[in-house]
């Protein structure tokens, strides 16, 4: 079965909670970890979620802000459900599949007399 991951980057809460209100404040640190990224690199970095980050660069962050990699960032992995589950689901509607709840019936058939 297919399952669904989704995770949340927490580098903006981690900057916050370190006392860095600017991302360009990262752009020094990073350097010292030997890191040179351009201040809009870092800002795409910090404030959206990463599709691919180097293992250096995680190393870097989780130096910097003095915590482990979950939690710089966390995930939640459950089940896929088909498109049509989402759609009832999305549309509040309580969706019963025809399949499921119709049961057919012998049929009788009777004589005139």
């Amino acid at each position: 079965m297919k399952r669904d991951i989704e995770y949340r980057w927490r580098a903006r809460e981690l900057m916050a909670r370190n006392g860095m209100r600017n991302t360009r404040e990262l752009v020094e640190p990073l350097r010292e970890r030997g890191i040179t990224l351009s201040e809009s690199q870092i800002y795409r970095m910090v404030s959206q979620n990463p599709e691919r980050i180097s293992f250096q660069l995680l190393a870097a962050l989780c130096d910097i802000f003095g915590v482990e990699a979950n939690e710089l960032f966390t995930f939640t992995a459950a089940d896929a459900r088909s498109k049509r589950q989402k759609q009832a689901a999305a549309s509040g509607e309580n969706v019963v599949r025809f399949a499921d709840a119709y049961k057919p019936v012998r049929a009788r058939i009777l004589d005139d007399d």
